[in-house]
């Protein structure tokens, strides 16, 4: 069994709806979610002028590669209305691939670990919330190292 950390964001519509939503699918097509952090509200990134996130991590144990697990997300993704127009534009729900087991995966359509993770503190606030000690397999850093020493100053709230 493989167990992936992803991170799950939506500024469009209801957000809260749009998170459940999308855990409902990928409990019913990738497997089963044995973890939640808790639900955070973060002013956009990088594209500034848009409505802030809602965002949350949960811990997924699935029977699916990494590129079977992406291409599922993507199609959850387009099944709820996600829109690729441009990056870092307003949307419905993302879902992002942020480590799987402790492997480096490096494919046109999947890079894990995400190469943003230690960047953002939206994505590493929920990730020390549920694994503080699990260790970068890239930068050989805690999670909790990781947000320590991020240089980001997005505030990042409790939902």
């Amino acid at each position: 069994m493989n167990k992936t950390y992803l991170l799950l964001g939506s500024n469009m519509g209801n957000s809260q709806q749009q998170l459940s939503i999308a855990i409902k699918n990928i409990t019913q097509k990738i497997g089963a979610v044995i973890r939640k952090s808790k639900l955070y509200t973060t002013a956009a990134w990088g594209n500034t002028n848009q409505p802030d996130f809602l965002n949350q991590v949960i811990v997924v144990e699935t029977k699916h590669t990494g590129l079977q697990t992406i291409k599922t997300i993507l199609g959850i993704e387009e099944e709820m209305g996600r829109l690729r127009t441009k990056k870092n534009a307003p949307r419905i729900i993302d879902i992002d691939i942020l480590f799987f087991n402790k492997q480096i995966i490096a494919e046109k359509i999947l890079t894990v670990p995400h190469p943003e993770i230690q960047n953002r503190r939206f994505v590493l606030i929920p990730l020390n919330e549920l694994s503080p000690n699990f260790k970068h397999p890239v930068i050989k850093k805690t999670l909790h190292q990781l947000l320590v020493n991020c240089s980001d100053t997005l505030d990042v709230k409790k939902f």
